[in-house]
């Protein structure tokens, strides 16, 4: 595991603030913001839709704290890029956005190191204020969009967007999520593609690597990864960049590759103040989890007796909860992940809880993969792995 502390030079102009929201395209909007606001504790916020003059597409937006979700789906039969997007990928996250100073000077710099801009800057005006926007690829289909909020903002959320339809009397009883803002958001590739996708954020963003691991590091008996961690230079938008690496069978991060047809959003981490009330509550509105064998947890309690640091929160309910928990000398963080939350096995979701520890839970990758190669199994996908079986078709990148 390496940590870096070189940020790189401090861009003249232009800043990236934090995650603005993240985009996903799917079959049924309405449906998806239902399971995320019923699971996730998220309430809906705005609505852009026939009812509001939007023709083509239907947006619902949901918010949880700090965490904007957008469902979008094609209203019309013609829209061949939102159909062609679901029949490869199925639903999933087409766009990650960034909140910037500067839109323009950052999408000039990024124009000039080689960056495909989607959609050059364009303002929208509504009666809460002005916004500008610009749009630019990134790995796979994925896109970034950069959001620069013109003054002062008193819209409800974004020009366009009105008040939700319906608010539904269920989630005023239900307990809530507690999660607080986006920590990290993961981007799959195929093998050999992570370092060059890495160098695209630092190059293009003028992002730094901020930490990564190889796979001597992490791997199981079967399957192994790499991962490279690049951040903005405030270090507030983390993006993990992972790919397979060879061991005797198909890694996750190739089961991903395969389902999800190339490079993709892998999982958004969501922080929280207090994992353990969190994922009480989200077990009890009907989530799904992975869960860590208790030998981890016996293996847990033999490690922390020799720790530098000290676990706050109760041993037992974290094994009852099945929450992870990952240290240095310095601190610790406690981390969970839900199982895929579509019938592909491609997206998921993290549940994370920092104590002054800023990894991303190398210690625990191994008991995850040994998890996730539990379900892999019961999928039938956790196969025999060649060099040929590691590679994706080239349409896919």
């Amino acid at each position: 595991m390496t940590t870096y502390t070189d940020k790189g030079e401090k861009p003249e102009r232009g800043k990236f603030l934090h995650f603005h929201h993240v985009k996903f395209w799917v079959g049924n909007a309405k449906q998806a913001a239902v399971f995320y606001c019923d699971k996730f504790g998220f309430e809906p916020l705005a609505y852009k839709g026939l009812e509001t003059g939007s023709r083509e597409l239907v947006s619902h937006a949901i918010r949880q704290d700090k965490i904007i979700f957008i469902f979008e789906s094609a209203l019309n039969p013609a829209n061949e890029e939102l159909g062609e997007h679901l029949m490869k990928h199925g639903d999933g996250v087409k766009d990650v956005a960034f909140q910037v100073e500067d839109c323009d000077f950052l999408v000039k710099k990024a124009k000039e190191r080689g960056a495909v801009i989607v959609k050059e800057p364009w303002i929208e005006q509504a009666s809460g204020g002005k916004v500008k926007y610009a749009v630019i690829q990134t790995y796979g289909d994925t896109t970034h969009t950069f959001v620069e909020y013109m003054g002062p903002y008193k819209g409800l959320f974004l020009p366009g967007y009105k008040e939700p339809l319906f608010r539904d009397p269920l989630l005023a009883k239900l307990p809530p999520g507690h999660l607080n803002f986006i920590d990290h958001i993961v981007g799959n590739q195929p093998d050999d593609k992570m370092v060059p996708v890495s160098d695209w954020y630092q190059k293009c963003l003028m992002f730094h690597r901020f930490w990564s691991i190889d796979d001597k590091q992490i791997h199981t008996e079967y399957s192994a990864l790499r991962s490279i961690v690049v951040t903005n230079y405030e270090e507030t938008i983390k993006m993990p960049i992972n790919e397979p690496a060879m061991g005797k069978k198909k890694s996750q991060i190739q089961e991903y590759i395969d389902y999800n047809g190339g490079p993709g959003v892998q999982h958004i981490a969501l922080n929280t103040s207090n994992i353990i009330q969190a994922i009480v509550n989200l077990r009890a509105r009907g989530m799904e989890f992975l869960s860590a064998p208790d030998s981890y947890y016996d293996s847990l309690r033999q490690k922390l007796k020799t720790a530098k640091i000290k676990v706050k929160e109760d041993l037992k309910t974290l094994q009852e909860l099945k929450i992870l928990v990952d240290y240095d000398d310095k601190g610790y963080l406690l981390q969970i992940f839900t199982k895929p939350v579509q019938d592909r096995p491609t997206l998921f979701l993290e549940v994370i809880q920092r104590n002054n520890h800023f990894g991303f839970g190398a210690g625990n990758f191994k008991s995850l993969f040994e998890a996730i190669e539990k379900d892999q199994d019961a999928r039938g996908n956790l196969t025999v792995l060649t060099p040929e079986s590691q590679g994706v078709p080239k349409a896919f990148y």
